[in-house]
């Protein structure tokens, strides 16, 4: 009897997936620290205010929490590369678009944030650089980080190979469906799951056909 193709891992739950922008340590020139996509989950909403426009509140607040992640990973990131000595040179994309993606020696971790910062509710983020792109999943206090980590990279090499993110030009907000539809097989509703080699690479064949490079 074949395991089955997937298996969701109870109670895993992750709250929000982003892709920003890295910046190389001690690149002033670089600008500031900016979200190219994200995808929340499990929104929180603000405290209970009597004011108008609450909703429009709650998505400043989102926007808020997912921006202040991605700039503690960028700080983490950086902290990351001094540390292993890489150089602004070391960080640049290949040449070419077509050179295959390595994550092997990619810079990561994870880290936990406190309630109430941002979040209401303490929780951990799993996060991925490449190049001068970074990932990162906010998850549940006490997640499967182990899960979480292979996901995170699964989710990077996909978007990657099939989007061509790094590529001059590439726009994240025009292949915004493309994020989407990756994460609706790879991370539904923000479940996350235990994935064996076979059912990953036929839905890697069908993102091929559906989206020749």
């Amino acid at each position: 009897m074949r395991p089955p193709a997937t298996s969701p891992c109870l109670g895993a739950m992750v709250h929000a997936f982003l892709i920003h922008t890295l910046r190389a340590p001690n690149d002033k020139d670089a600008g500031f620290c900016r979200v190219l996509y994200s995808c929340v989950f499990g929104a929180e909403k603000s405290p209970d205010d009597p004011r108008p426009n609450g909703a429009e509140r709650d998505r400043l607040l989102r926007k808020e929490q997912i921006l202040a992640v991605a700039r503690q990973v960028e700080s983490m990131c950086q902290l990351q590369q001094q540390a292993s000595g890489r150089s602004s040179v070391d960080l640049q994309p290949p040449s070419s678009s077509d050179e295959p993606m390595s994550l092997h020696d990619a810079p990561h971790g994870a880290f936990r944030l406190a309630a109430g910062d941002p979040f209401q509710e303490p929780r951990t983020v799993v996060w991925l650089g490449m190049f001068s792109l970074g990932f990162a999943l906010v998850l549940d206090a006490h997640e499967n980080l182990l899960l979480a980590e292979s996901t995170l990279r699964l989710l990077a090499r996909l978007l990657s190979d099939h989007l061509r993110l790094l590529a001059p030009g590439t726009s994240l907000l025009l292949r915004a469906d493309r994020i989407e539809a990756i994460l609706t097989r790879f991370l539904p509703h923000g479940q996350l799951l235990f994935l064996n080699d076979q059912f990953v690479q036929g839905l890697e064949k069908e993102l091929s056909t559906a989206w020749p490079l």
